[in-house]
């Protein structure tokens, strides 16, 4: 800016404008200093606050485990081990942010760090580099974090309860590489740390202590709400019928339970009235199936609390239906099958799961899926399938449906996908593809083209082989004039997936020059 052929007055001008520039960033950067160093005071005030409050849970805790062993004892246990952890990693953080505010004056009338004095980072990146990866320090820090997730994943194990809070862990505590605004690939304490202010650097470990006080308060949380919903008022409870199946066939045995929605072995009723017994806290369900149609189950559980008897009642319903003989089969498609054709099927019997029925015939295969096949009928003009199942009682029930089988339809010649009478100039007949395509047929099916005849008015018919005008067939086209309609026969196609299947004839396709 002050370079080139300037003038002396304009060279002045701008070197004022660049000073001017310096003092508003100067200015800015105390603000943000300032603004590091009063974040930091709230997270030491929430730090405080919320050491505080964790130490009532853990007191609480320890209280509950003395009243009752059985429920708090085990939660109690891993509260202690989470605060012994939780403790000795939010000192090691603290010893860091110490290391970094050495050398930095306190005020005594406030105890305040002097923050807008805290704008260089120079012992963090001395201490915690090495060229482009970690000193020992650094290698010791990212390893206290390692540790510090590792020690605490140990304490939960595989418990599928815990997985919210070892996710929150993960997240907050994880020290893999990081990509910047640019896409570059950087270390964890290079993205955060390297070239900061020390003030900001001490604000982001206040940060960190402080998702470590916030995870350990939401543990001990879990870990209390774990047994305090077990205790819940019984109103709150649902009881629910779960038999074990929703259709019976008629005389069939009925057999389930009836369970609360939480269901626990030291909760049990006073009384129970209803079709079964009492055992273990819930009620074991034994009768026979009655009529065909739906059936009601109900009663109510009693139970005692606060000196009062909660009644709980509960009504279900379950289909009694008729014992099955007859097999539900359907084309997926059609009513009939197609010769050299996959044909989607689907076979069941009613009221019996899939992997109890069997279903045989010519052709038919298993598609993949229960329930699912695939018919491709060969010879003949009709097919049966066989069909039997095995009912929950050993025994076997058949039945049988045919299908008339039908050839595919004769396909109709194309010229650039038209069909019929297709008008156009002599070019575009050169450059476009005689195609086939099946008219009103359900199935998705691939034709292609191998051949074809060409006759253009006073011209010898010419035998094309493929899909597109040879050069023969273009010099026979070159003498046909305006009006002129030239015949497309003896279109030779084959089906795709199925060669040697015999497809009808093609039908022709006229193309008039324009």
């Amino acid at each position: 800016m002050a370079g080139g052929k300037l003038t002396p007055r304009q060279k002045m001008i701008n070197l004022m404008y660049l000073v001017f520039i310096a003092m508003l960033a100067l200015n800015m950067s105390k603000e943000v200093l300032s603004a590091f160093g009063l974040m930091n005071e709230k997270f030491d005030a929430s730090n405080i606050s919320t050491t505080d409050y964790n130490k009532k849970l853990l007191n609480f805790l320890e209280a509950k485990a003395g009243e009752d062993p059985a429920k708090f004892s085990e939660p109690n246990q891993k509260a202690k081990q989470v605060s012994q952890l939780s403790e000795a990693f939010y000192n090691y953080l603290g010893g860091l942010k110490k290391e970094i505010s050495e050398g930095f004056d306190v005020d005594e009338s406030t105890g305040k760090l002097p923050y807008e004095s805290m704008d260089k980072g120079d012992k963090i990146d001395e201490l915690w580099f090495e060229g482009d990866g970690y000193s020992p320090k650094g290698k010791e820090i990212v390893g206290k974090f390692e540790k510090f997730v590792a020690d605490m994943k140990t304490v939960f194990g595989n418990d599928v309860k815990y997985q919210p809070v070892i996710k929150e862990l993960e997240l907050k505590f994880n020290t893999k590489d990081v990509k910047d605004g640019e896409g570059i690939t950087k270390k964890y304490l290079d993205y955060h740390y390297k070239g900061f202010p020390a003030i900001a650097s001490i604000t982001k470990l206040s940060a960190l202590q402080n998702d470590i006080k916030t995870l350990e308060s939401g543990i001990y949380n879990v870990l209390m709400g774990n047994t305090f919903k077990e205790a819940a008022s019984m109103k709150n409870f649902q009881a629910i019928v779960a038999l074990d199946k929703n259709v019976y066939f008629q005389g069939e045995k009925v057999t389930g339970k009836v369970v609360l929605g939480r269901y626990d072995a030291n909760t049990k009723p006073t009384s129970f009235s209803g079709p079964g017994k009492i055992e273990n806290g819930q009620a074991i369900i034994s009768m026979t199936a009655g009529a065909v149609g739906e059936q009601k189950i109900a009663g109510t559980f009693t139970f005692l609390e606060d000196g009062k008897n909660i009644p709980l009642k509960f009504e279900g319903a379950y289909v009694v239906v008729p014992r099955p003989n007859q097999a539900t089969i359907s084309a997926d498609k059609m009513n009939v099958v197609y010769r050299g054709l996959d044909n989607p099927m689907t076979i069941s019997f009613a009221g019996v799961s899939s992997d109890k029925v069997n279903a045989s015939a010519p052709g038919l295969r298993p598609a993949g899926k229960p329930g699912q096949y695939i018919m491709k009928p060969q010879q003949g003009q009709e097919v049966v399938v066989n069909v039997t199942a095995t009912l929950p009682d050993k025994s076997t029930v058949s039945d049988k449906k045919m299908f008339r089988i039908k050839g595919i339809p004769a396909p109709t010649g194309t010229i650039r996908g038209e069909y019929g009478v297709v008008k156009g100039p002599k070019a575009s007949l050169i450059a476009s593809t005689v195609g086939a395509k099946l008219l009103d047929f359900d199935f998705d099916v691939t034709l292609n083209v191998t051949g074809f005849n060409i006759k253009v008015p006073g011209q010898p018919t010419v035998v094309v082989q493929g899909s597109k005008l040879n050069a023969q067939a273009v010099a026979a086209l070159s003498k046909a004039g305006r009006g002129d309609q030239v015949t497309i026969s003896e279109i030779k196609v084959k089906l795709v997936g199925a060669e040697n299947l015999l497809l009808p004839r093609t039908s022709v396709v006229i193309y008039e020059i324009q």
